[in-house]
């Protein structure tokens, strides 16, 4: 491995750490910045979805309490009242994962087969429509009353797992998608972004096994370049999640949606024209 090569594993996993989470799609950017420096877009696409296995690790590392949560329910179904909660939750992963996986896979198939054709502009476009539209949701739900949902419900699972599993095309947000369907469920932006990026650990993972059985391994990445991707990816994703949860803890999330809606608008319409 070239020193070339380990700085494009570096800068790889520096773009996914940060992407991943931003309404912003992760695997369209990363897809182009692989493509950029010379890689075949097939194999970037198969690349992006990999490399979200870094991405994975932080979040698993950020909710590891949630996590060890699910992990006890799990061993034991039958628990006391006040564990709804939680059995709620394992319900919404289950649910959602199996609804990302029947949406998902065939548009998998579908884009690695035409990744060199596809365009990643218009989807960004939309996220940042569906974003600025999510704002005015959240600005106009601020000033009423209502009750907020505490617990994922059967419907909010299936919702959401089609949502995500969409956004195995490039050129759609998945934590767009995702966290934007919760928000428009009336769940409070913390948890939101909370149930959002849980999911993502399995779903990634799942993409990623996918991936590694299409490609027959590693597509097209050496295993000290992978790693050093991985490694950095993992890194940059945990401090964008604790700067993200600290945002929308603290921040009106209306705003949040405007800002990062428009710049996704922007991107997206420079993206198609260019």
């Amino acid at each position: 491995m070239s020193w070339v090569d380990l700085a494009i594993a570096i800068l790889a996993g520096i773009v996914q750490g940060v992407v991943e989470w931003l309404p912003v799609s992760s695997q369209g950017n990363l897809a182009l910045f692989l493509t950029t420096v010379g890689t075949d877009p097939d194999i970037a696409l198969q690349l992006a979805l990999f490399l979200q296995v870094g991405t994975t690790l932080s979040a698993a590392t950020y909710f590891r309490s949630d996590i060890a949560d699910v992990a006890q329910t799990l061993r034991g179904w039958q628990g006391e009242p006040n564990e709804t909660g939680q059995r709620a939750l394992v319900v919404y992963l289950i649910v959602a994962c199996a609804m990302t996986g029947l949406v998902g896979i065939p548009l998998y198939i579908f884009a690695v087969d035409v990744a060199s054709e596809l365009t990643g502009g218009v989807f960004v476009a939309v996220i940042g429509v569906l974003l600025v539209a999510t704002g005015v949701f959240q600005l106009r739900a601020e000033s009423t009353e209502g009750a907020r949902r505490e617990e994922p419900t059967v419907r909010d699972s299936v919702l959401v797992g089609a949502a995500q599993g969409l956004a195995i095309l490039p050129g759609i947000s998945r934590s767009g998608m995702t966290s934007s369907v919760l928000l428009f469920r009336r769940y409070d932006p913390p948890e939101a972004f909370r149930l959002s990026f849980l999911l993502s650990i399995p779903a990634a993972l799942g993409a990623a096994v996918l991936t590694l059985v299409g490609a027959g391994g590693l597509p097209g990445i050496s295993p000290t370049a992978a790693a050093a991707a991985l490694a950095v990816s993992a890194l940059v994703g945990y401090l964008a999640i604790d700067a993200i949860m600290r945002v929308v803890d603290r921040v009106p999330f209306w705003t949040v949606c405007f800002g990062l809606g428009g710049v996704a608008i922007l991107g997206g319409v420079l993206a198609f024209l260019s």
